[in-house]
């Protein structure tokens, strides 16, 4: 479970799972979550700090990390909001 305000990488979610390399099958069974409010997978982002595909689009998944005021892994994904991302 990824705590409510925190965010975990594709990679470390598939390192977690036991899966070193397989971030992209992470992200691509993510992208088909129909329970995306009980399953938070909005709160997985890429490595490179940048919020990443959502099932229920990139404006919902912004819009998700910016009411959790999420603690960003970077300061890249800190200024991607500061910026008006949102």
């Amino acid at each position: 479970s990824i705590p409510y305000g925190k965010t975990v990488s594709y990679r470390k979610l598939a390192s977690l799972a036991g899966y070193r390399k397989a971030w992209r099958a992470a992200g691509s069974a993510l992208k088909k979550n129909p329970v995306i409010l009980i399953v938070p997978c909005h709160r997985v982002i890429r490595s490179d700090g940048n919020p990443g595909e959502f099932g229920g689009g990139k404006k919902v998944k912004k819009f998700l990390l910016s009411l959790e005021k999420v603690s960003p892994p970077d300061t890249r994904f800190k200024n991607y909001f500061k910026n008006g991302a949102r």
